[in-house]
């Protein structure tokens, strides 16, 4: 089973006052740890903008890949965080992305989804626009996924596949990592980890499932969808570290409803966090500051928004924001201070 699951309010219940907190649980001692590093959610695009960013940082001193005590990994972000704890160093790791083949542009999926991106959309718009609370909207999120699986249900063992494949190792590191999903009965939050007794492939699946693109992934009798839909990024989970170093492909854009055509396709346009909920990114680090973390945000620079496109599920854009996440890094070494 996972390490832990949050407890969240029966349906109908009132809306949660700030972020519920299975970090508490954890009891580990307040700062004890000096760096986490935490990846969000963000496609094909942000998982490899986000080793382009690594790999640029490392290139200037700072290897994240050696100095994090922890990893927390979100959705495109939980495959980042298996392959900065695959053993690859930060260099090795931005070669395999910029040796991947060349895709035409448009060919966005691996895998196409049998529900049209316009439904799906259109689906996550009217679920974050009726939620009134962090709890509503998981399990409203949940039971889109489990309804979408008599449709995409057939393809999980080759979802499944597509995710091993992308993996350097199938077993868990030995240092700390964290991969986030969301269990799709309960909304729960579910945060694996090595001695959750789940394989590093199945997490790692679960916490990729996107309502209504791919099927939930059931882990044990449970089925669980992408962790993106708790919070894009799940920076509190780096509760008690000294440095908390977040990559965000998203930019933490999910904290207000977005405009209609706002923000690329996939991106969880219609998630909607008010700062009340405690789940968007400008709260969770102003919570990690106030416990006394020193927090360090990056969010792709303007070229690396170009370099990811208008998509960022297709691989197409892999390659380009890679490079712009490299060169990036190199810059965000400059500004960056670790304690």
């Amino acid at each position: 089973m996972p390490q832990f699951h949050e407890s969240l309010p029966p349906a109908g219940g009132s809306a949660q006052s700030g972020p519920p907190d299975p970090v508490r649980r954890r009891s580990h001692p307040q700062l004890a740890g000096n760096v986490a590093l935490v990846l969000g959610g963000g496609g094909a695009a942000g998982n490899a903008w986000e080793i382009g960013i690594i790999a640029g940082l490392a290139e200037a001193g700072l290897d994240l890949t050696e100095a994090a005590d922890l990893v927390v990994g979100t959705s495109a972000g939980a495959t980042a965080a298996a392959q900065v704890r695959s053993g690859i160093p930060a260099a090795g790791l931005l070669a395999s992305v910029l040796s991947e083949p060349a895709r035409p542009a448009g060919q966005h999926q691996e895998q196409p989804p049998s529900l049209p991106m316009a439904t799906v959309v259109e689906r996550m718009r009217a679920i974050g626009a009726a939620a009134t609370s962090a709890a509503e909207l998981q399990r409203a999120m949940g039971a889109f996924g489990l309804e979408s699986d008599a449709t995409l249900g057939p393809g999980a063992g080759q979802r499944r596949a597509m995710v091993a494949a992308r993996l350097p190792r199938a077993q868990w590191p030995d240092r700390p990592m964290i991969v986030v999903a969301v269990d799709a009965h309960t909304g729960e939050l579910a945060a694996f980890d090595r001695d959750c007794g789940v394989d590093l492939v199945d997490a790692v699946t679960a916490s990729c499932a996107l309502p209504g693109l791919v099927p939930t992934h059931s882990i044990n009798g449970t089925r669980y969808i992408d962790g993106g839909v708790r919070s894009t990024e799940n920076a509190d989970l780096a509760s008690g570290y000294a440095n908390v170093v977040v990559l965000s492909p998203l930019g933490g854009r999910s904290q207000a409803a977005p405009q209609r055509g706002a923000d690329p396709a996939g991106q969880f346009e219609g998630l909607r966090r008010p700062p009340e909920w405690g789940t968007d990114l400008a709260s969770q680090a102003e919570a990690l500051r106030k416990q006394g973390s020193h927090v360090e945000v990056i969010t792709p620079d303007t070229g690396s928004r170009a370099a990811m496109g208008t998509n960022q599920l297709d691989p197409a854009t892999r390659v380009p924001a890679a490079r712009a996440g490299f060169a990036q890094g190199k810059q965000e070494a400059a500004r960056m201070t670790l304690r």
